[in-house]
């Protein structure tokens, strides 16, 4: 069986020093349409939006976690751990979790570390969740858990893993926003460390089976993110304390992420659909944490 499930579990986690300073956290910004918000006047130059993208105003939005250090130790990297051997065609990106321990600074340096946290058995696929956990001098910054699907790799009579998910929203949503995402926005994105050419490539995307390449997921999650922070959480982005999602669609540059928030204690629950495809579910089960 090409998952080995006790080996993956018991492998010896893999450090990796990661640094990053103001334009990698820019960047990112850049990548997620900061400076192009639909609504403001002058985005570019609104003090809100120049939190993004003046190095003299910036603060970090949460998710920066899962490319800070260029993503290291990464998915792929936690692909070729002891016990792992799988087919990198059958991979999916099934979810994504960000958890702060305290705010991201805008220039650091940290230890991140990666291992197989779990591995469910799905029956037509495995599940492998792939915890980073980072920490610089001054003690724990954040953990990332990527859910990973790879298909063909259940049924070997393993743990099923979490079978209850979030009810989801009911009622009028609090808030709807909508973001438009560049013809180019992918192309921006990928200069943050996936270079995958799904997102860039055509002839790559029809061989994956899409007519053209697809935005990356990570970069629909950044996008969500920071729509909730400037709309639901007056654009204080100290105040997240965990955000998470499942990857339920792909959506393409040149598309309209349609964002709704429900607004609870604590929390603020998301969907995201596709604007000119009938709200095709493109983000589900999404709740961010906060004070």
């Amino acid at each position: 069986m090409p998952i080995d499930v006790a080996q993956a579990l018991a492998a010896e986690p893999r450090s990796a020093g990661i640094a990053w300073g103001h334009k990698d956290v820019q960047l990112y910004h850049l990548g997620l349409g900061a400076g192009a918000n639909p609504d403001k006047d002058s985005p570019a130059t609104d003090p809100d939006e120049l939190r993004y993208t003046l190095e003299s105003r910036l603060h970090v939005l949460p998710s920066f976690a899962t490319v800070a250090g260029a993503g290291s130790p990464g998915v792929i990297n936690s692909l070729s751990m002891p016990g792992i051997d799988v087919n990198l065609a059958h991979v999916l990106h099934g979810g994504q979790t960000v958890t702060l321990h305290r705010p991201i600074p805008v220039e650091g340096r940290a230890t991140a570390t990666g291992r197989i946290a779990a591995v469910y058995d799905k029956g037509k696929a495995a599940i492998l969740v792939m915890r980073t956990e980072v920490a610089d001098d001054e003690g724990p910054l954040w953990t990332n858990d990527a859910q990973i699907f790879v298909r063909g790799e259940g049924g070997f009579g393993g743990d099923r893993g979490p079978s209850t998910r979030p009810e989801p929203p009911t009622g009028e949503p609090d808030r709807t926003v909508e973001r438009a995402i560049r013809e180019d926005q992918a192309l921006l994105y990928r200069l943050s460390g996936d270079w995958n050419p799904l997102h860039a490539d055509p002839e790559f995307a029809k061989l994956a089976g899409f007519d053209r390449p697809i935005l990356h997921g990570l970069c629909t999650y950044g996008m969500t993110l920071k729509a909730v922070v400037d709309t639901a959480l007056g654009g204080d982005v100290g105040r997240v304390r965990s955000y998470a999602t499942r990857f339920a669609g792909v959506v393409y540059p040149g598309e309209t992420l349609r964002i709704r928030m429900w607004q609870g204690d604590g929390t603020v629950r998301v969907t995201v659909g596709a604007a000119e495809r009938d709200d095709a579910p493109v983000l589900a089960d999404t709740v961010v944490e906060h004070i």
